[in-house]
């Protein structure tokens, strides 16, 4: 469930020396590739914003809320929030490579209730009134750099949350052989201890292939100074963004 790395870069390579245009490395490769994926992710929030603001349709396979809805599963988890001094900080798991928070998600309190966000000066308001102010019934909580707090502070244990994660970077892992040096694909998984010249796949929909190529030719044509392959992923960029809006 994840785009190849080394299919994309092959294919970049592919494009860019059909008429001997330039040659991008490996480590210019890995960080189009970090940029390009970042920039897909951050759009299916907006996308997603748009299209539900427009007539959708029933088919199975073309309703654009509900496939935009299947790229953003992908980074969706939950995890248990540890108490501490007053604060609930969110135990993001140990893996390799290290998951890093993008968006909370839902706060829920004993896995039976959703604990209500709140502005901090609406919390002062509530507090005002017996009737609002915040209880194990009705908890709330306000939220700054991923540290969440709980009202009524007597809860302190029972906390969990649901969060997006960012996309793991791409990497095209490789080893050197003799006697020219070249670079030879390494598919082992990346692992910064354990196999540092591994690779990491791209991580969104397989459906995003296309896209990554193209707006990875379209960085490439300005680090090889090519304005012809600019304009023309710069063209297909925009005929994908106008299809996709419409």
């Amino acid at each position: 469930m994840a785009v190849d790395v080394n299919t994309v870069y092959r294919t970049v390579l592919l494009i860019l020396n059909k008429e001997q245009r330039g040659y991008l490395t490996p480590d210019e490769f890995n960080r189009t590739a970090a940029q390009v994926q970042l920039e897909i992710f951050n759009e299916y929030f907006e996308d997603l914003n748009q299209q539900l603001r427009v007539p959708g349709n029933d088919s199975e396979y073309s309703n654009r809320i509900k496939n935009l809805e299947q790229k953003i599963a992908i980074f969706q988890d939950s995890a248990p929030c540890a108490y501490s001094s007053g604060d609930f900080n969110i135990v993001i798991p140990t893996l390799t490579p290290q998951p890093e928070l993008y968006k909370l998600g839902t706060v829920i309190y004993k896995d039976e209730k959703e604990v209500q966000y709140v502005q901090p000066n609406e919390l002062l308001e509530l507090n005002l009134s017996p009737i609002t102010k915040p209880s194990t019934y009705w908890p709330i909580y306000t939220y700054k750099d991923f540290i969440i707090k709980v009202y009524p502070t007597t809860i302190t244990t029972g906390i969990t949350c649901t969060y997006i994660r960012k996309p793991y970077d791409p990497r095209w892992g490789f080893n050197t052989s003799a006697p020219n040096y070249q670079y030879v694909y390494n598919p082992a998984q990346y692992d910064p201890i354990g196999q540092p010249t591994g690779s990491q796949n791209f991580d969104l929909h397989p459906t995003e292939q296309v896209s990554l190529i193209i707006k990875i030719l379209l960085y490439s044509g300005v680090i090889i100074k090519d304005p012809q392959i600019v304009q023309a992923a710069s063209q297909q960029v925009q005929l994908e963004n106008i299809n996709s809006k419409s």
